[in-house]
């Protein structure tokens, strides 16, 4: 199959199927990359990479199903996860810019964003975005990095709540379909890209 067929059948997909996914690699990013903390070596980079990529799919999934709710916030924050992602591949080279301090701050923007869009999505709970949110400014700590280094693991706690739950909910309920296809309707948006 091309990638321009599987692009075609997941623009197709039902809203549910994608948050479902979107939960599955959200999950997958979440295991790889805590497995990437207690190995090292070849292990540990290649668990990193695949943690990146997998979080790749979830801001392209997610991009998808909030462009209804506000398709440039959407598109935003997943420029934010975007980058987010390349610098935190670029640091494994060590080519990162140095005055970035962590890629973490820019998933900070990101999970703000998303947070936001769940909040006026009327196809999740409103919960998951206020976690969501709160977790982002968790992240955002590492902007200073004493800051950061103080409030550990404190600020860490957080983001993990809010990704957790949002996660959990994308694997076991997905969206309200009926709900997210009147947004979409009411915001003339059906494709993926």
């Amino acid at each position: 199959m091309s990638t321009a067929e599987m692009m075609g059948r997941i623009a197709e997909a039902s809203p549910r199927f994608k948050a479902r996914m979107a939960g599955v690699f959200y999950l997958l990013n979440i295991l790889t990359g805590a497995l990437a903390l207690f190995v090292s070596g070849r292990s540990g980079f290649a668990a990193i990479l695949i943690a990146t990529s997998c979080y790749v799919v979830v801001t392209l999934l997610f991009y998808d199903i909030f462009k209804p709710v506000d398709r440039s916030l959407s598109l935003i924050a997943a420029l934010f996860s975007l980058v987010g992602c390349a610098v935190g591949a670029l640091s494994l080279f060590h080519l990162a810019p140095s005055h970035i301090p962590n890629s973490l701050v820019f998933f900070g923007c990101y999970c703000l964003l998303i947070g936001y869009l769940i909040f006026r999505s009327t196809f999740l709970p409103r919960i998951l975005g206020a976690l969501m949110a709160i977790g982002g400014l968790g992240w955002l700590t590492f902007l200073s990095p004493p800051l950061a280094d103080y409030l550990c693991p404190y600020n860490l706690a957080p983001g993990i709540l809010g990704e957790g739950s949002l996660t959990l909910w994308l694997l076991v309920t997905g969206v309200n379909v009926e709900r997210w296809k009147e947004q979409a309707s009411a915001a003339g948006h059906f494709s993926l890209f």
